[in-house]
């Protein structure tokens, strides 16, 4: 009986090798049915539904409007000499800084005849820069004072916040303590309160505002302020379903999934999502399958989140005397700590680490081809910064990959040959330009997003970089790819508002894969190039559109003309 089912085995891995000679090899890109190619495939769609589900509300105060303070008078009297100013009373050594306004290259204070006006204007400068920080109750104060020794001493009252509390009637399942990044005592800074804003407002269905009201009552003292937060909530529960074509013809072309999402549900300000895939329409002996689920909580300026996906695939191979169903799992699960690192009135930068893992294994029927089993894990550390550029907005991430002996890792089959390893090295980068204008009465909007990777040691197909497809290069039907250890691409959308919450865009991309694995391949560079229409009304949203290539290489199967399309509605 053994005997039997090794010998059937024997024959099963024969027939599938025979029967995969008909794909296309190396040299004409990325074969559709390939682990690789649905492993990639599957990461692009994680990575769109990240973006989408994850989105963090970006809160920017107006600063109050502080008239800008007169240049020093060019003679007052009576006046002092002045050679010396500084700064006195609680926590004035924190508000060093601020005497360098009072010193512009072009007006100093500092070794000038100061009377009372010239005094007033020292103090405005002083002021507004304490202001421009973001400390709007701290007070610059000048004090009776002898100036005839030249020094001039200016009082700090800092505000404080006496006390975080939410309005009447606010809902008992408002939560602060998570959420808000100062407490009693503290000194009074807009950026704390920008922050508890967007910890609160990353839940898509709360609403919140915080209003600065002066401390009243017995033991109130001069400068000290509370927070008085709005806060409610529409439902706690919503749901997304979504219907495109960007699987692949060999495992499903039309793909399905709805997600479901609770928020606040621990009154933690948290979020979690559930989000199910399938393919739909199509024949038998193909399909994929697939589930993601995040959960992720606020801790002040951290965030703490873990996200878990799994993915199957199956395709009707043809072998030498019969066919085979070539099926394939995979699953991935990471740990995340993030941390605003800084934050003023036009940036932000961040850091993050975080810890993964994926496996996945391939299966002749229900014999598992065992030299395909892979398992890795590892770390990752991540800066993010983003920058206002007037109405523009810039989102810069660079990020360093490492592959570790982690959670059971296994070496990788490439490795015998110098061809990929589980303990990979990868660096990767990505920027977004978003810039909205007017030409003619008429809104657009210009974006661009550059993403890059460069790698430190050989690569395992799951690892490389790969570009021809909706969530690349656009203008190709993502049947075929190329790729490379390392590479780039450039996507551009100009978009025109057209009315009824609907844009009409046209996109131009362009990719580059290097290294190694190319090879054996067609060529290095894809461009494409799409046009369509996407909107947002009553909550569904649509994009459809049409694209064609631009540049490919010779050789490099694709239709000449593509259209697809991505539909869904939530509630």
């Amino acid at each position: 009986m053994e005997q039997g089912k090794f010998w059937s085995s024997v024959m099963r891995s024969c027939g599938l090798a025979c029967g995969l000679m008909v794909f296309p090899v190396a040299s004409q890109g990325q074969a559709p049915g390939s682990a690789a190619q649905e492993w990639l495939r599957q990461q692009e769609r994680e990575r769109a539904l990240r973006e989408q589900q994850e989105t963090t509300p970006d809160v920017r105060i107006p600063m109050p409007a502080m008239p800008a303070p007169d240049l020093l008078p060019k003679e007052e009297g009576p006046c002092f000499a002045i050679h010396e100013i500084r700064l006195t009373g609680e926590d004035a050594g924190k508000f060093l800084w601020a005497l360098k306004a009072a010193d512009p290259a072009a007006d100093p204070a500092t070794g000038r005849c100061l009377g009372t006006a010239g005094i007033n204007v020292v103090m405005k400068r002083i002021q507004n820069a304490i202001v421009a920080r973001g400390f709007v109750t701290t007070r610059v104060l000048a004090a009776p004072q002898d100036l005839s020794s030249g020094v001039l001493t200016l009082s700090v009252v800092p505000g404080r916040v006496r006390a975080v509390r939410f309005a009447v009637e606010t809902s008992s399942r408002a939560t602060a303590w998570n959420a808000v990044p100062i407490r009693r005592g503290d000194l009074l800074n807009l950026r704390d309160i920008e922050q508890a804003l967007e910890n609160f407002k990353r839940v898509p269905t709360v609403e919140a505002d915080i209003r600065i009201v002066p401390a009243e009552g017995e033991g109130a003292r001069p400068g000290e302020s509370d927070l008085v937060i709005a806060w409610s909530q529409r439902r706690p529960v919503r749901l997304n379903v979504a219907l495109d074509d960007s699987g692949s013809r060999a495992t499903g072309k039309y793909q399905a999934s709805a997600t479901l999402s609770l928020d606040d549900t621990l009154m933690l300000n948290d979020l979690f999502y559930a989000n199910f895939n399938h393919d739909v329409f199509s024949s038998g002996g193909k399909g994929t399958q697939g589930y993601t689920v995040h959960y992720s909580v606020p801790l002040g300026y951290w965030q703490l989140g873990a996200t878990a996906a799994g993915y199957e695939y199956r395709q009707t191979v043809a072998g030498y005397s019969q066919n085979y169903v070539y099926r394939g799992t995979s699953e991935n699960a990471e740990v995340r700590l993030s941390r605003l690192l800084y934050r003023d009135a036009t940036r932000k930068t961040g850091a993050y680490v975080r810890g993964w893992l994926r496996q996945s294994d391939n299966y002749i029927d229900d014999t598992e081809i065992e030299v395909q089993r892979r398992r890795t894990g590892g770390w990752e550390l991540g800066l993010t910064h983003r920058e206002y550029l007037g109405t523009s907005t810039l989102d810069a991430t660079l990020a360093y990959r490492r592959g570790t002996g982690a959670f059971g890792a296994m070496a990788a089959p490439e490795e015998a040959f110098g061809e990929g390893t589980s303990r990979m090295q990868v660096i990767t980068a990505d920027a977004q330009f978003a810039v909205p204008f007017r030409i003619a009465n008429q809104s657009l909007r210009y974006t661009a997003n550059w993403r890059a990777q460069w790698n430190r040691t050989p690569l395992v197909p799951q690892d490389r970089f790969a570009i021809g497809g909706r969530y690349t290069v656009r203008g190709f039907d993502g049947e075929l790819t190329l790729m490379g250890e390392r590479g780039w691409l450039w996507r551009n959308d100009l978009g025109l508002a057209v009315g009824a919450g609907q844009e009409v865009y046209v996109a131009v991309d362009v990719g580059h894969v290097g290294g190694p694995a190319t090879r054996w391949q067609p060529g290095r560079t894809l461009a494409g190039s799409a046009i369509g229409l996407r909107g947002r009304m009553h909550g569904g949203y649509w994009d459809v559109f049409v694209g064609t290539p631009l540049c490919k290489p010779q050789g490099f199967q694709t239709d000449s003309v593509i259209a697809g399309f991505n539909v869904s509605w939530s509630y």
